[in-house]
């Protein structure tokens, strides 16, 4: 990696949406001459002066620019700072960095996007790739969930994708709402619910720790293996280049080695029971 890759390009806020009571998109444009080109998983580092850096999916990249779109939670100083962001204002970027899903790799297989809270976000951009060459694929649904209404993300996908005849939504909050006349349940209950098989499938599992594992225990007692679960780990990263350590999972590294991985590539990652 040269100097120049590590040093932050500047990147001008052309779009604010809020998503939820505590999760914002933005769309970015490099302001530089250069673009930035983003495969499904990869992640970039973002700055902002005087507040540090850190690391965040991309959650779409916009084939037709090149702009590209983060979504961020409130959680801690420089996600706050994002928050009070406004459009027009310049922060740094670094990256693409990290691999990628591999989607091609998936051609003839039927696919399962499992997502819980957040963790859409790194999966918004596989759902985007399987649609665009839907014929290459033997189907698509997403299973998604978050802990109320209010928190349900990109709900103008969600109800296109509701509306999309090539893809099939599951969408489930934890706890009862009222208003809300959907599933109700945990991710995990929902799986196993649904009883999905898995014969010539692939799921991809992203969302806080505690869903992933309950979720991959869910889809180990109907009988898939850790082969055909994918997930990713970009919330455990810090540096991005494998610098600082904090993302080491035994010998590997998620920024370097990751951020996705198959089960059976990260058995100790998680438990499982």
């Amino acid at each position: 990696m040269s100097t120049i890759e590590l040093v932050p390009r500047p990147a001008v806020i052309r779009e604010i949406n809020k998503e939820s009571k505590d999760v914002k998109s933005y769309l970015l444009e490099i302001s530089d001459a250069g673009k930035i080109s983003a495969l499904p998983g990869q992640f970039v580092e973002i700055s902002i002066q005087g507040s540090g850096e850190a690391t965040f999916a991309i959650s779409r990249s916009l084939k037709e620019n090149a702009n590209f779109i983060i979504s961020v939670k409130r959680v801690g100083h420089l996600t706050k700072m994002l928050h009070r962001a406004v459009c027009g204002d310049i922060i740094g970027v670094r990256g693409p960095y990290g691999n990628s899903f591999p989607v091609e790799d998936w051609y003839g297989k039927y696919v399962y996007i499992i997502g819980g809270g957040i963790g859409l976000a790194p999966l918004r951009p596989v759902i985007d790739y399987v649609l665009s060459k839907r014929n290459k694929y033997a189907g698509i649904k997403v299973i998604f969930g978050a802990r109320t209404p209010d928190d349900i993300l990109y709900k103008e996908d969600l109800e296109k994708w509701n509306h999309d005849r090539r893809i099939i939504m599951e969408t489930t909050i934890d706890i009862p709402h009222e208003g809300w006349n959907g599933r109700v349940g945990l991710i995990p209950a929902v799986v196993k619910d649904l009883a999905i098989k898995p014969e010539d499938s692939i799921a991809v599992v992203c969302g806080p720790l505690i869903m992933i594992k309950y979720t991959v225990n869910a889809l180990k007692e109907l009988k898939w293996s850790f082969e055909q679960i994918y997930t990713t780990l970009e919330m455990k990263m810090q540096c991005g280049i494998g610098q600082c350590g904090r993302c080491n999972i035994g010998e590997k590294f998620i920024c370097k080695d990751g951020p996705v991985f198959r089960f059976d590539q990260i058995p100790e990652f998680i438990p499982l029971g």
